[in-house]
């Protein structure tokens, strides 16, 4: 799958999101664990990137890592994210972001469930859920 990219200046992008959305996303911020929006949200949909729109989780693949952010097994399909190293913070972990406009989402843990074994950790702020039955943003 080809993924089309999105850029924006930092003038854009902080245009565009609000103070904690631009902080998770474009400067690879972490909200607080149990206090985003979507942490313990278990209504059926598609979570989309909340910078570009692009789809990036079912919530078909959504668990309950006990973490307090959103939790999925895989994204929604391959190509959608991209994973880089991070070795931020004195710690060595997988950055998971949006393939389309490169979004800080979270991180990637071998720790998950079956049938990947992985966790994407996500962030709230990162994400827009578009429930089953809402109409696809344009």
């Amino acid at each position: 799958m080809v993924v089309k990219k999105i850029e924006r200046s930092a003038a854009e992008w902080r245009a565009r999101l609000g103070p904690e959305r631009y902080h998770v996303c474009r400067e690879r911020g972490t909200e607080p664990p149990f206090s985003g929006s979507y942490w313990d949200s278990h209504e059926p949909g598609v979570y989309r990137c909340g910078c570009c729109g692009a789809p990036l989780f079912a919530s078909t693949a959504k668990f309950d890592s006990g973490t307090g952010w959103p939790s999925f097994t895989a994204p929604v399909a391959a190509g959608q994210v991209e994973t880089e190293r991070d070795t931020s913070l004195f710690m060595d972990r997988t950055e998971v972001h949006c393939a389309a406009c490169g979004a800080h989402l979270g991180h990637l843990f071998p720790d998950g469930p079956a049938p990947t074994g992985l966790r994407y950790c996500i962030n709230s702020a990162a994400l827009e859920l578009v429930r089953d039955g809402e109409e696809e943003p344009a």
